[in-house]
């Protein structure tokens, strides 16, 4: 596992107590990525759901760092970055 998917991880741990619906969603954006980044085959779908998960966890956090890896997750994801 990429060493930015790991510190991502961490800093969700280390971060505020989260809803267990954040986490679920933050572990799925999360593992998908360092699937893609592993070079193991993703399906469409996987992407999708993946790619949604990120969106709902994002919404979920107000910590700067637990938003910075879940979007470099979700650019892993998606393969394009957000226009901000």
């Amino acid at each position: 596992m990429p060493i930015r998917i790991l510190s991502g991880v961490i800093a969700l741990i280390a971060g505020l107590p989260v809803s267990p619906v954040f986490a679920q969603d933050a572990d799925l954006c999360l593992v998908v990525a360092g699937r893609i980044d592993d070079g193991r085959e993703v399906s469409d779908e996987d992407k999708r759901l993946a790619h949604e998960a990120c969106q709902r966890a994002l919404t979920a956090t107000s910590s700067i760092v637990q938003k910075y890896h879940l979007q470099e997750a979700d650019f892993v994801i998606t393969g394009t970055r957000t226009k901000n």
